[in-house]
């Protein structure tokens, strides 16, 4: 489940191990917003959308794996892998389940931010501060997220806000920082966001008053984007983050979670990266079952796409 960096990877690594795979994913990658990925080594400055091609175009070569436009809905351990169930009915098994099904992230409701999303109002700075290296820089949120992002801004630029859009909910120490850091506090409520065309040009808040800048990034939650890693009793990160161990594999058997949902560090070659070891866990257990003793012996050779409705 999902079709993203990880999935992908997930999918190519099982390809390339002649295993029968199918993808399953309804197309809206977290980063469908952003104008470029960066970070990805040979890959620095791709449009999502065009990563996300090329992906697919070498997964088609493998005769093993299926990309398939469906929205699962609901799946259940059995006795021998799994069963997923689609929104059109149509119900699937296997033998493992990986699931690569990212997180959402959650907007604050401010006027104007829409439009500026992806563009100039971002949320990773590893992914996107260079950009805006040694220009004026706003940060939302409060509290320690609010002023850790803040004082990690400082490696960009010298020139920084702090907006916490009502009471920051800070202590005396992070203040303490944040004015050591010479990051300007402004906690009035956020009025609304100014810009055109993407790009931010001014931070206005309820008392009128405002301040210029060129980017803004969020210190906001986010949460699972699929609830089934909590419906088939996954363990979780007191960050909400699915707990995996070695190779990435869940505390439920035969589940393996990757990608965004089950790390801190959600930057697209890491996602990637957790696919690939993924596919290679998932490849090493089913060898491990076909040669366990007592284990009926089958044949290693490579089924058709016709086979593949039923993994």
């Amino acid at each position: 489940m999902g079709g993203g960096p990880a999935g992908l990877s997930a999918a190519l690594m099982l390809g390339r191990c002649r295993r029968r795979v199918l993808l399953c994913d309804v197309g809206a990658p977290r980063n469908w917003w952003s104008r470029e990925i960066h970070g990805f080594l040979s890959r620095d400055g791709t449009p999502p959308a065009e990563f996300l091609r090329l992906a697919r175009d070498e997964l088609r070569r493998y005769e093993s794996v299926e990309l398939r436009h469906a929205d699962v809905t609901d799946a259940a351990r059995t006795a021998d892998g799994f069963t997923v169930r689609c929104a059109d009915g149509t119900l699937l098994r296997s033998r493992k389940l990986l699931l690569a099904t990212g997180v959402v992230d959650e907007l604050p409701e401010i006027e104007g931010l829409a439009p500026l999303y992806g563009l100039s109002v971002h949320h990773c700075p590893y992914c996107d501060a260079w950009e805006w290296r040694d220009q004026p820089i706003a940060v939302y949120g409060r509290s320690e997220p609010g002023a850790d992002l803040a004082l990690a801004l400082t490696v960009w630029t010298g020139d920084l806000v702090l907006c916490t859009d009502g009471p920051g909910d800070l202590t005396e120490h992070l203040r303490e920082r944040l004015d050591a850091a010479g990051v300007l506090l402004r906690e009035e409520p956020v009025l609304r966001l100014d810009g055109a065309d993407g790009q931010l040009e001014r931070v206005v808040f309820a008392d009128g008053s405002g301040v210029a800048r060129r980017a803004l990034f969020l210190a906001v939650g986010q949460h699972q984007r699929s609830d089934l890693p909590h419906r088939l009793g996954c363990a979780f990160t007191e960050r909400g983050a699915v707990d995996t161990g070695k190779c990435e594999a869940a505390n439920v058997t035969g589940l393996y979670v990757c990608g965004d949902a089950s790390r801190e560090a959600q930057f697209v070659v890491v996602a990637a990266a957790e696919g690939a070891e993924a596919g290679m866990a998932v490849n090493q257990a089913l060898l491990r079952e076909h040669f366990a003793p007592g284990a009926p012996q089958k044949s290693s050779s490579t089924p058709s796409r016709t086979s593949l409705g039923t993994p």
